[in-house]
């Protein structure tokens, strides 16, 4: 096998790598977003257990944000196989998404927390 037969592999392995870690980090991504969004949803629905147990999945990951320097862990995973550093490189969401993504899913959190907790504090409807 020549040298560049070897690189070739090497880069389609790496793609291939690439691919799965943006499958994963698009998914977790998903997760997350549902559950910030479901939050004023079940509080409106008057599932206020629903509400705090999504509430504190979503902490969950806000505090391995924190601890990580405001990145998710799978993105330096992902910096390991390509040289790419837009926004987007390491997830499968539109760039203007995931250059906005702390921006727009924190105020909804915020947004959905608030509701929640105005729902709660009245009490049953």
């Amino acid at each position: 096998m020549s040298t560049s037969e070897g690189n070739e592999g090497a880069v389609r392995q790496a793609a291939a790598a690439l691919r799965v870690i943006k499958v994963l980090h698009t998914l977790a991504w998903a997760f997350f977003a549902g559950c910030i969004v479901a939050i004023p949803l079940v509080s409106w629905r008057g599932d206020d257990a629903a509400a705090g147990w999504l509430s504190l999945i979503v902490l969950a990951e806000v505090l391995v944000l924190v601890v990580n320097r405001w990145r998710c862990p799978l993105t330096a995973v992902a910096a390991r196989y390509t040289e790419d550093r837009r926004d987007n490189f390491d997830i499968y969401l539109p760039e203007w998404l995931a250059s906005y993504n702390k921006v727009i899913f924190g105020a909804l959190y915020i947004l959905g927390l608030a509701f929640a907790f105005a729902r709660w504090i009245a009490g049953p409807q």
